[in-house]
């Protein structure tokens, strides 16, 4: 039987990676006193860099990283378009938190950026962090190529059958009946999606074949409903200062979520069997892959 690293082990790992990236991401968002003129300026600027360089997991760049190892590419050299999917995760976080959207206030434990600085510079501020997503992907992408099939698979989990189609969904099912097909309709859409193709863009960067980019890509899959549904999970158990946001808003806003619809323990065992299938995926990489059978059991231990 394969190891799998510990949950503990895992968040050390995890907390080391995020040390080496950021300091990448800070160096690729606008720096001060880059120049150049083609960046933003003044308090968009600082928008764009407050949203994206708030403290975070990073998750999905990790994903695009260790998956670009798992084919035979280095870690740094997969940094430039692990940040492009950074950049896409903190635009869709600037938007979900907008009155309009989900209203949030706070996010990572600070003022959300609507809140830091204001709504109509939120809204640009997100804008901006898409259109940069792709810039890096053009900029820094090996070949034309690969530029090519990393921007198409980011626009397809980004958009309509993505996750701003999975953002729609959940809003139409605000106020409806608790409905279990639409429930894992948006889960795959909404979170799922950009989890699966944060693992094919890294196996695509590496130019692996196609049995390696769908295996990684069904673990990203599974591990992606796996996370949405403990997200759904601590949305009703866990606490603003655990979270680094509001909860119980799903409930209050009669959101489509897992737990209403047939429960905590009922929600907890099928994220299981996700993360299970997500881990079976790994196979074909043998014990190098143990980092990422680790990742989906810290991910469950979070609902715990």
């Amino acid at each position: 039987m394969l190891a799998v690293l510990g949950t503990e082990s895992i968040s050390i790992r995890l907390q080391q990676w995020v040390l080496r990236f950021d300091q990448c991401l800070s160096e690729l968002v606008y720096p001060p006193g880059a120049g150049g003129g083609d960046e933003p300026v003044g308090r968009l600027r600082e928008a764009v860099r407050y949203a994206v360089l708030a403290p975070g997991k990073r998750l999905r760049p990790y994903l695009v990283c260790r998956s670009h190892e798992l084919c035979g590419g280095r870690e740094a050299e997969a940094y430039p378009i692990a940040a492009a999917v950074e950049c896409v995760h903190a635009f869709s976080l600037v938007h979900d938190d907008l009155p309009a959207m989900d209203d949030d206030d706070l996010r990572r434990g600070q003022p959300a950026t609507h809140v830091q600085f204001d709504e109509a510079t939120a809204v640009l501020a997100g804008d901006v962090l898409l259109a940069l997503a792709f810039e890096l992907v053009a900029e820094h992408a090996p070949d034309a190529e690969r530029a090519r099939a990393i921007t198409i698979e980011l626009a397809r989990a980004v958009g309509a059958a993505g996750m701003i189609g999975g953002q729609s969904a959940d809003i139409e099912g605000q106020g409806l009946p608790p409905d279990g097909p639409l429930v894992g309709f948006i889960h795959e859409r909404k979170t799922a999606r950009l989890f699966e193709s944060c693992c094919r863009i890294g196996a695509l960067l590496a130019d692996s074949g196609p049995e390696s980019q769908d295996a990684l890509a069904r673990y990203g899959a599974e591990l992606g409903r796996a996370f949405q549904i403990v997200d759904d999970i601590l949305d009703e158990t866990s606490s603003a200062q655990r979270m680094g946001k509001k909860v119980g808003k799903d409930s209050r806003a009669g959101k489509q979520t897992l737990p209403r619809c047939v429960g905590i323990e009922e929600s907890r065992r099928i994220a299981v069997g996700h993360a299970d299938r997500a881990i079976g995926a790994l196979a074909p990489f043998g014990g190098r892959a143990d980092d990422l059978r680790g990742l989906a059991r810290f991910v469950l231990e979070r609902g715990h």
